[in-house]
């Protein structure tokens, strides 16, 4: 028998970590997260009864001997059911580690027996009509108090002699209030937290599952590059884009103005993410309807980049490179809003295609552009790429830049498209050597075949 204060304390606190661990187990390991999805509430009921049974008997068995009662954690078992499974939980509960305590005998058996029952119909009563309150920790520490307060009053009520049922009453106390009502506190804890823990982690799985679908989305909206599309006999194109994250802001676009004009371009919005990805598909959209309904390519960009203002709440913007290719005579327009410069390559060497910068689509209303024009030959290249490319870090975070860029198209004039934007992949990979991307890196790179 147990009679000092400290060594009740000692006792019930071990009983009660054991406990707590299989509680956390169960409650990480998502085993009865099943029961949880079914619409027949019951069924969840009656698996936390049981469960809550379980404890309290375990608890019993833990228990120890003062003056013919039994001490112990046994009510957490039956209060956690009524928390978990309502009414029916903790009843079930109660009777499960009731009926073990009856069989245990002793002065207190059958005042432990109602008090455990009551307990858990109590507790499943306030869990249905205050759930809200009850996975707040302070709540379950004082409820649970009074429950235990409860239980020590039945055996006051119920134990005969009075004298002896008060004297056990005060010797045990403090330690049974204390280490219920803070094990019961310590497990609602730990079943809000896993709980809590399960939603974030089934919300981002959600997430993730969107972001895959918004990524075929995302690439579905860019033309298929093939030989059946553009289908043009002097002109070879290909294209990639790379987005840092699921989804992103950069994007290309071919697209025919008429059956003798091709256009080609590239943007890069600000930011990344599922914003950028909605306002890449704003932009594109509203760019092909400009260019091929009004003429003059500088006035189209113009007119794109006061539709794009307009409510653009998000202040978001873009860099745009596009340009036009008469396919007749191989005479390139093109306007450049803050993006950066082509790379042209004729005879074996690169250089930019360099023009009039403007300034950025979405960032201000009523700014103006000025078209370039260039004269293609037979055998020319054109690569468009967005900052992703130049901007591309080594673990020293030193950057790839122009010059590189420019070293790994020379002497490449005879490749096709594919096998230029593969060359600037391979470079730019050993380049960052194991870096992580941190942009959306995006080319587009068309050629003009030789003359038969």
């Amino acid at each position: 028998m147990i009679s000092d204060i400290g060594g009740m304390f000692s006792k019930m606190i071990g009983t009660l970590a054991v406990i707590l661990v299989v509680s956390a187990f169960i409650g990480g390991s998502d085993i009865l997260s099943k029961f949880v999805k079914t619409e027949a509430r019951w069924k969840y009921a009656i698996v936390a009864g049981l469960l809550g049974g379980v404890f309290g008997i375990y608890g019993n068995i833990s228990g120890f001997d003062v003056n013919g009662a039994v001490v112990s954690v046994r009510d957490i078992g039956p209060m956690l059911a009524g928390f978990s499974g309502g009414p029916l939980g903790g009843l079930l509960a109660g009777i499960i580690a009731g009926v073990h305590r009856l069989t245990m005998g002793g002065i207190t058996a059958g005042a432990c027996v109602v008090a455990t029952c009551c307990i858990g119909l109590m507790c499943g009563f306030v869990s249905a009509k205050w759930q809200r309150y009850m996975e707040k920790p302070y709540f379950a520490l004082l409820l649970s108090a009074v429950m235990e307060v409860f239980h020590l009053g039945v055996v006051l009520l119920m134990v005969k002699p009075f004298a002896t049922a008060l004297d056990i009453v005060q010797k045990i106390a403090l330690p049974f209030i204390g280490v219920n009502a803070l094990g019961f506190m310590m497990m609602i804890a730990i079943i809000t937290y896993t709980e809590k823990q399960r939603m974030l982690a089934a919300e981002k799985s959600r997430l993730q599952s969107e972001l895959e679908v918004a990524n075929v989305i995302q690439h579905s909206l860019l033309p298929r590059l093939t030989a059946e599309y553009p289908g043009c006999a002097s002109l070879d194109v290909g294209a990639s884009m790379e987005a840092a994250k699921e989804v992103g802001g950069d994007f290309y676009d071919v697209f025919f103005v008429d059956p003798t004009h091709l256009a080609f371009v590239v943007g890069d919005v600000s930011g990344k993410g599922v914003p950028a990805a909605l306002f890449m598909a704003s932009s594109k959209i509203t760019l092909q309807n400009c260019i091929r309904d009004i003429p003059d390519l500088a006035a189209a960009v113009a007119t794109a980049n006061n539709a794009l203002c307009e409510g653009n709440e998000a202040e978001m913007f873009l860099t745009l490179w596009v340009g036009v290719l008469d396919l007749t005579g191989r005479s390139l327009t093109f306007v450049s809003a803050g993006h950066n410069p082509p790379v042209l390559l004729r005879g074996g060497e690169a250089s930019f295609l360099k023009c009039k910068n403007g300034f950025v689509l979405g960032g201000m209303e009523g700014m103006k552009y000025k078209e370039t024009v260039a004269q293609l030959e037979p055998g020319d290249t054109v690569l468009l790429y967005t900052d992703g490319v130049t901007e591309a870090e080594d673990n020293d975070h030193a950057l790839f830049g122009d010059d590189r860029l420019l070293a790994c198209l020379t002497g490449r004039s005879d490749a096709d498209p594919g096998a230029i934007i593969a060359a600037v992949k391979q470079s730019i990979d050993a380049f960052i050597n194991g870096n992580s991307q941190f942009d959306d890196m995006t080319m587009l790179c068309f050629k003009c075949k030789e003359d038969a």
